[in-house]
């Protein structure tokens, strides 16, 4: 399928700079770009590629001020990495989708499958779980008995959703396990990464709500809930009964202690730790224990200047140490 330069503008509401008949057929990165391809331009880094790419089209932000003439065509929009997406988007509806339950999956009798539902070789979907419409579960993804999956839902290869919560109780022979009776409910148009897991809650739900992004390698302990449209990256961690609010966004290999809330749209950086509740909308937090941006790099300044500050202080405390000496002596 080819698209013309004037045929894209046209879609996604941009400018031509070039050749408006300028046909392409796929996509590429900027540093990557072949004749054919469309790419584009947001991040300020790439912009050197922009004047070697072999791309034939380009798609780049209107204010953008180029030093040097491109070869490319370019499409001025306002916002080039929305526009990118959303033509991927529409290119990706035109692919035709698997439906049906392939047969080397497991799927239990009692289970409620959708209407438009795929369910991949060796998934395996326990006792009375529900599946909502147009939902896509790849290969060897497990789902407890009894857990809910809302409409059109996404769950990536080896996720497991539904095991036990890490509940354990401890006596003097060692550790008792506390039975885990809750469920985890996923709600519409969640789309879970790779090998992600979320675990039943020990009563009651464990709740990923509506428009919730999760990347591969996540964690969501049992009685945890995450509002609507959060998004997080990999590897990030969270104990139990933790409450993250919507429209959060949460950098990878972050940390959150149980039992705290974190309010709608905090902004937690990569590999933060936090260890209590938020203030308030808006808030931003990184590092270990997570603190506000400006306080963080006020305290990272400050430690490049602990190996000298502390050779200063060993001399304050030799030339003290002589100061005392010499007054013992006099006196």
């Amino acid at each position: 399928m080819e698209f013309t330069a004037k045929q894209i503008a046209d879609f996604i509401g941009g400018r031509v700079e070039g050749n408006e008949n300028a046909v392409v057929n796929t996509f590429a990165k900027i540093e990557e770009g072949k004749e054919g391809a469309i790419t584009f331009l947001s991040n300020p880094k790439y912009t050197q590629y922009i004047y070697e790419t072999k791309a034939s089209i380009v798609l780049i932000n209107e204010d953008v001020e180029l030093e040097h003439p491109v070869s490319a065509t370019l499409i001025r929009v306002k916002n080039a990495y929305e526009c990118v997406a959303k033509l991927m988007q529409m290119y990706a509806a035109t692919i035709p989708q698997k439906k049906g339950i392939d047969p080397l999956a497991f799927v239990s009798q009692s289970a409620q499958i959708g209407k438009d539902v795929y369910i991949g070789p060796f998934a395996c979907i326990g006792d009375n779980v529900k599946i909502g419409d147009g939902s896509r579960i790849y290969p060897h993804v497990t789902i407890y008995d009894g857990c809910q999956i809302g409409n059109n839902v996404t769950i990536h290869a080896g996720s497991v959703i539904g095991a036990d919560g890490f509940g354990f109780a401890p006596n003097q022979e060692g550790y008792e396990k506390i039975p885990q009776l809750g469920i985890v409910i996923i709600e519409d148009d969640v789309e879970i990464g790779a090998n992600t897991c979320v675990d039943r809650s020990t009563m009651g739900q464990t709740i990923i709500h509506k428009g919730v992004k999760l990347d591969n390698l996540i964690q969501v302990a049992h009685n945890c809930e995450i509002g609507e449209n959060t998004v997080m990256s990999a590897q990030v961690g969270m104990a139990g009964s933790t409450k993250i609010g919507a429209w959060c966004m949460v950098g990878g290999q972050a940390g959150f202690s149980g039992h705290i809330t974190i309010a709608d749209k905090t902004f937690v950086g990569a590999q933060s730790g936090v260890i209590s509740n938020t203030k308030g909308n808006g808030e931003q937090l990184i590092g270990a224990p997570a603190v506000n941006p400006k306080m963080y790099f006020k305290a990272r300044a400050l430690d490049a200047k602990l190996p000298e500050m502390y050779r200063q202080i060993a001399q304050l405390q030799r030339e003290i140490e002589a100061i005392k000496e010499k007054m013992s002596i006099e006196f």
